[in-house]
């Protein structure tokens, strides 16, 4: 194991925020102090959100109230992506209907364009993000205008978000909704597109990057696809056996249980005859079995099975579960 924290290595932390930082309104244990720390270690800081329910604004200013350090412009979100996205294939001032939030029709604003709120003001595109007080008649309108030829764009696809009290649907229950109605399907903005984290590097004026969040699908396939380094953390949708069931392009380069694991030195997986030792613990593939000696309390015995099981099936279309068998050491 090396001596240096993971972090380290890096020029700036571009940070998911449900499930990463908070659930709901509650900060994750840790992850204040994670975030706060990085100032110290010379390491820049950015955000990366595909909720669009609110403005970056008042995501900085939740962050700033839980006490994490955030100025505005260090939020990007899908809202804004999807804003940008827009404004690139339509004219100034065309009618866009708001299938979201407040927050969802100020971006659109912003780029030139005019948000409307129904298919009597002749809307040529519909733009759908999260907003936990959409309902059925918001998506009967999306349907019909997107029914009738509108251009339709998505912030993201979500299928889940992380809540207080659990894992709640996301926004791509709510997409899917318009497009099994409509059988048509969005133009997806926001994560697991690249622009938006190569929009945040830039913004941070960041050459290596780490890209850190709770979800494969969105997350971890998104910094992968903008070609930076990417770590899952434990503490929002993916699990350990998720995680080492993941398909290629969803892997990440790391795996810590929360925010503080940044701080924590990255242990080499090391690899001799088919075995890969992590820490203490090591794994080694027999068929469509990982067996692993080490506790599996122990992220290093993980660590060692993700290394094992994906250098027997590097190329992955689709998850991919092992049989796992455990022995102690």
């Amino acid at each position: 194991m090396t001596g240096t924290a993971l972090i380290s290595t890096f020029d700036a932390l571009l940070s998911d925020l449900d499930g990463v930082v908070y659930a709901g309104p509650n900060a994750i244990p840790g992850a204040v102090e994670s975030l706060r720390r990085l100032a110290g270690v010379g390491v820049g800081l950015g955000y990366v959100t595909n909720n669009a329910s609110r403005s970056p604004a008042q995501v900085a200013q939740h962050l700033r109230d839980l006490g994490a350090p955030a100025e505005d412009h260090q939020v990007v979100s899908s809202s804004q992506a999807a804003a940008a996205l827009l404004a690139s294939l339509l004219p100034a001032g065309a009618h866009v209907l708001i299938t979201g939030s407040a927050a969802l029709a100020q971006e659109i604003e912003l780029v030139g364009l005019v948000p409307v709120r129904g298919a009597e003001d002749e809307p040529v595109a519909v733009v759908q993000g999260f907003s936990p007080e959409l309902g059925w008649k918001d998506l009967a309108e999306a349907s019909y205008v997107v029914a009738g030829g509108a251009l339709w764009v998505a912030t993201n696809t979500d299928w889940s978000i992380p809540q207080a009290r659990g894992i709640a649907p996301g926004n791509g229950t709510l997409v899917a909704a318009v497009a099994a109605a409509t059988g048509k399907s969005p133009i997806v903005a926001g994560k697991p597109e690249a622009p938006l984290f190569h929009t945040a590097a830039k913004r941070l004026a960041a050459d290596r990057p780490l890209v850190v969040g709770d979800r494969l699908d969105t997350d971890i396939l998104g910094g992968n696809n903008a070609g930076f380094a990417t770590v899952a953390v434990l503490t929002g949708v993916d699990t350990r056996e998720s995680i080492l069931a993941a398909r290629s392009v969803e892997r990440p380069d790391f795996l810590i249980n929360d925010l503080t694991g940044l701080y924590a030195p990255y242990p080499a997986v090391e690899h001799d005859a088919g075995r890969f030792r992590s820490g203490t613990a090591s794994a080694i593939v027999r068929g469509q079995s990982v067996h692993i000696s080490g506790d599996p309390a122990d992220l290093d015995s993980w660590r060692a099975a993700c290394s094992a099981w994906w250098a027997a099936n590097p190329e992955t279309t689709s998850a991919l579960p092992p049989v796992l068998e455990w022995s102690d050491h």
